[in-house]
This record gives C-alpha cells, sequence and structure tokens, in this order.
C-alpha cells in the first residue's frame, strides 16, 4: 500500500520510496526513507495534502508525492 492510503492516526513503516530523479531525492532528503515509522496526523478537507509525523517533526506533502511512497501498516 502507499502512504496516501492510510486513515488518520494509522502508523506505517516505510519499505520503498518510489519514483524519479529529483523527486525521489527531495523524499529521501526530507527523511521519507526505508524503515521510517510514519502516522498520517492530517487530511486537508479537499484530501490533499495531507501531513505526516515521522523523526519528530510533521511534513505536509501532496498526496501526487505520498503515492510513491511504499508503506505496511503496523
Amino acid at each position: 500500500m502507499t502512504l496516501d492510503e492510510l486513515e488518520v492516526g494509522e502508523e506505517a513503516i516505510i519499505t520503498a520510496v518510489n519514483g524519479e530523479g529529483a523527486l525521489r531525492r527531495h523524499l529521501l532528503g526530507m527523511g521519507c526513507i526505508p524503515k521510517t515509522r510514519v502516522q498520517l496526523h492530517k487530511v486537508a478537507p479537499m484530501k490533499d495534502p495531507i501531513e505526516i509525523r515521522l523523526r519528530g517533526y510533521l511534513l505536509t506533502l501532496r498526496v501526487e508525492d505520498a503515492k510513491n511512497i511504499e508503506v505496511t501498516k503496523l
């Protein structure tokens, strides 16, 4: 499953970061690396963007970018 499929409050572990070139480097640079625990914190009223909690901070991502992050629910 991908990060955008989580429900608010659910936790997961990142298993893979897909995408090409700059997008993948950008996601990895923001801390979205495999084996990192994440929690879906908030979803905007129109379902985009989403806010996740990881590594002690909150990160806001577009749903399009979140679809590139594969996770396994805890």
